[in-house]
């Protein structure tokens, strides 16, 4: 099975990239693990970040359909959520 490493955080030089990967090791969300994988490629990371802050922090869904979404990203990887 394939396996990406996670990225050192320390290697990051670009302070917003490394202001992402902290906001998420301090808030827990998103996944601190998943957003260590997306620094390998620097705009990944960028953009995922600027989307999850537009969507799940600056409220662009409303709260019931946040809701939603983790329920059926949590059912398709069968986590016992």
């Amino acid at each position: 099975m394939p396996n990406i490493s996670y990225f050192d955080p320390s290697q990051l030089t670009d302070p917003e990239l490394a202001g992402y990967l902290e906001d998420a090791r301090v808030h827990g969300t998103p996944r601190p693990e998943s957003q260590s994988i997306r620094a390998h490629v620097p705009a990944v990371l960028r953009s995922f970040s600027q989307t999850w802050d537009a969507v799940f922090r600056n409220g662009v869904c409303d709260h019931t359909i946040k809701e939603m979404c983790r329920v059926y990203v949590s059912q398709s990887i069968d986590c016992g959520y």
